[in-house]
């Protein structure tokens, strides 16, 4: 059978009628209609392989894609077949789905209630209902949709479902258990699926997923989907970052691996994993503020990390805030300080000089705070943490997509002067006070 989205294109280019008359001619109802199937629109990458054959053996669908590349709306409009039990993408409703993404805040700002989301593609007469408090969409033919965060992998102990829609898998923090989880509940119906959408990051378990040929994968860029996406986005995208790996990555789609030349490693990071710390001698919170909070500014990098008798350090947070005024970002940091026990919160005040102390003093001056100045490049002070990293002395606890993204681009943000590395400075800071530096004073021991 052709594909009937690349059918409705070429009918269209060819076509010497407007579009816009062809739907004049037609009733609001059957407007509506054209306007809701979704398999008469969408990319060939947004639809599985198999979209005309719902007896097809696939249990996972790994849709990869750039920012903006339609992934959401993908997900959405499959969820709506299935839910509903709509041909030629299913048969039978799926009556128990889950949703998960990184946040629940996410798959609901997402998911859920964004512009690509649920709601925006259901037509009134199928419209479900959002039940927030209760973090669930139930459709009018009893189909239940619930939401879950990859923050929370044990919320997944117990329900069961026909299908899933993962989101942004490759940033989720506790990602391999969050899956595990998952997958001990897809015992429903015949055929239990997952759709993951996500933009590839080089994570073990993304790498497994594409590995397995018995799994469906599609790839789309974002200029792929560039008839729905601001012309000056496209136009700066591609000054700044076609062809370098950061753009691959993120406009291409495309799963990067390790640069050899990086200074931090994917790999050695994976390795050094762990679920959880022993109990810590001593725990910082390390802050690398901004010069202003202005749109432009750099981010406030907030890194906390322990340090265990075993003489390993031991990351434990990175709460970075964006654009944040002064005494946002210090009761950030001091709220982390307080909730992990923190020892000290150590800041570099190259910029702010003692303004910075004078503000985390206004916020709650018992906090002590020890003002630490860059005296080298940001390359020269990275150097022996990444050493320790190689010698198997720091570990993640869970994942830190955003932190372990910046560590490996590390050469190509600080070479190009395209964005400040924060979270890696900030990492560098607290990494440097608890392994890099003697200690003249008896650790408090902190129980997490």
């Amino acid at each position: 059978m052709p594909n009937s989205a690349l059918t409705l294109q070429n009918a269209l280019k060819h076509c010497a009628v407007p579009i816009a008359k062809i739907l004049n001619d037609l009733s609001p109802s059957e407007v509506a209609k054209i306007l809701a199937d979704w398999p008469l629109w969408a990319r060939p990458d947004q639809l599985p392989n198999e979209v005309c054959d719902t007896n097809a053996s696939w249990k996972t669908w790994l849709m990869l894609g750039g920012r903006g590349a339609g992934k959401t709306r993908a997900g959405s409009e499959w969820i709506r077949y299935n839910a509903l039990g709509l041909e030629p993408v299913a048969t039978l409703p799926a009556k128990r789905i889950a949703l998960i993404g990184p946040t629940l805040g996410e798959v609901r700002s997402v998911m859920v209630e964004g512009v690509s989301g649920l709601l925006g593609v259901h037509p009134k007469s199928q419209m479900p209902k959002f039940i927030s408090s209760q973090n669930k969409l139930v459709w009018p033919n009893g189909s239940i949709a619930q939401l879950f965060s990859a923050e929370e992998p044990d919320s997944l102990r117990g329900p069961q479902f026909d299908l899933a829609w993962c989101d942004e898998l490759a940033k989720w923090r506790y990602l391999n258990e969050t899956w595990d989880m998952l997958q001990f509940g897809l015992r429903m119906g015949e055929n239990p699926r997952v759709l993951v959408t996500t933009t590839p990051r080089p994570v073990a378990l993304l790498k497994q997923l594409l590995e397995d040929k018995q799994n469906l994968v599609s790839r789309a860029s974002t200029y792929d989907n560039k008839a729905f996406l601001a012309a000056s986005f496209l136009k700066e995208i591609d000054r700044q970052y076609a062809g370098t790996r950061l753009g691959r990555q993120e406009i291409n789609g495309e799963l990067i691996t390790d640069n050899p030349e990086a200074l931090f490693s994917r790999d050695v990071i994976e390795k050094l994993r762990v679920k959880k710390p022993p109990v810590l001698e001593r725990i910082v919170v390390a802050v690398d503020p901004p010069i202003t909070s202005k749109k432009a500014s750099n981010a406030c990098g907030i890194v906390c990390a322990g340090l265990a008798k075993d003489g390993r350090a031991y990351v434990l947070d990175d709460a970075t805030v964006q654009k944040a005024k002064p005494l946002a970002w210090a009761k950030k940091a001091i709220a982390l300080y307080e909730v992990r026990e923190a020892d000290v919160l150590v800041v570099e005040v190259n910029q702010g000089g003692e303004m910075v102390s004078t503000i985390l003093n206004e916020v709650d001056a018992s906090v002590p705070v020890k003002s630490v100045h860059a005296t080298r490049g940001k390359h020269l002070r990275a150097e022996p943490v990444a050493a320790l990293y190689e010698q198997g002395r720091v570990c993640h606890v869970g994942a830190f997509p955003a932190l372990e993204d910046e560590m490996c681009a590390f050469e190509q943000t600080t070479k190009h002067g395209r964005k400040s590395p924060d979270r890696v400075d900030a990492l560098v800071w607290a990494l440097t006070e608890l392994l890099l530096k003697p200690r003249n004073s008896k650790p408090r021991i902190s129980f997490l």
